[in-house]
């Protein structure tokens, strides 16, 4: 399969949509292992190794949203 090319200009443009979409995927209970076979995953990937100043790992990500999520769940955070 291809993928499109995008530039930086691009991924950083759809940056949000990237962390929504993991913090949906958490929410749909998908595993760590099914979210780093994701488009979204391989796009924050590449805005992290490309701009590590401006953009945050992955997996940071993905610990920080499973974080806000539990507190969420514990009724510790009003949605």
């Amino acid at each position: 399969m291809t993928q499109a090319k995008l530039t930086i200009g691009e991924l950083e443009a759809g940056y949000p949509l990237y962390c929504k979409a993991l913090r949906r995927l958490l929410q749909q209970g998908k595993t760590t292992k099914d979210i780093e076979r994701t488009v979204c995953w391989g796009h924050l990937e590449t805005l992290n190794r490309c701009l590590p100043t401006r953009y945050k790992a992955p997996s940071y990500l993905l610990a920080l949203i499973r974080r806000d999520l539990e507190k969420i769940k514990e009724g510790k955070v009003p949605i």
